[in-house]
């Protein structure tokens, strides 16, 4: 499956300002998001399952992949396209033989040898950063910057998305360095109107 990675939205309530998760995930994709990663750190799991099965719907009716954060479980009992792990979530090979070869599983890595590791396990793309300060992560990592993110791009051949911080005044800057995508969560769904929030990044 040829999967575009240049707008990935990951979701996180705490920026939505009680607005529905799922109209905004919605209006994201209406304009023009490629690809959804449902992230939720403190639902618990029948919640989380729920939401996700909620969201499956709304993606499934835009054909958009719908990316499960850490929860394998989560993803295979939706039928969600994939999961993305983190350096401390179960290793990769693991979960590709819990998952099998026709899931995505893409990976955080935030240097080159983190990068190498993951393509030779098998991801179908890494999450590159954190690229600037952000708000949506406490347990912030020291930025890497656009010069880290072009050596770690530059030393795959597998799809990258970068992410942290990235917003409308910086991501030009991101997209100069050639990487396959930009992953945001605030820049899109903090906003007003969302819609024309993905349409401004995605053009």
């Amino acid at each position: 499956m040829e999967l575009d990675y240049s707008l990935y939205l990951v979701t996180d309530r705490n920026v939505l300002r009680g607005k529905s998760l799922y109209e905004a995930v919605e209006q994201a994709i209406l304009g023009g998001v490629t690809l959804v990663q449902l992230r939720e750190k403190d639902a618990s799991t029948r919640e989380f399952y729920e939401q996700a099965l909620e969201l499956k719907k709304i993606t499934e009716t835009y054909n958009i992949p719908l990316i499960i954060n850490d929860r394998l479980d989560i993803a295979q009992a939706v039928d969600a396209e994939g999961v993305h792990l983190g350096q401390s979530d179960m290793p990769l090979v693991a979960a590709r033989n819990i998952l099998g070869k026709n899931k995505i599983i893409g990976i955080s890595v935030g240097n080159v040898e983190e990068a190498l590791e993951a393509e030779k396990n098998g991801a179908d793309y890494v999450g590159i950063g954190t690229i600037f300060f952000t708000g949506t992560k406490k347990d912030i990592d020291i930025p890497i910057g656009i010069e880290g993110l072009k050596s770690v791009y530059n030393s795959i051949n597998i799809p990258a998305v970068a992410i942290g911080g990235i917003n409308e005044n910086n991501f030009r800057e991101v997209l100069s360095t050639g990487i396959d995508g930009i992953s945001v969560v605030s820049a899109i769904l903090g906003k007003n109107d969302i819609k024309a929030a993905a349409k401004a990044l995605h053009k």
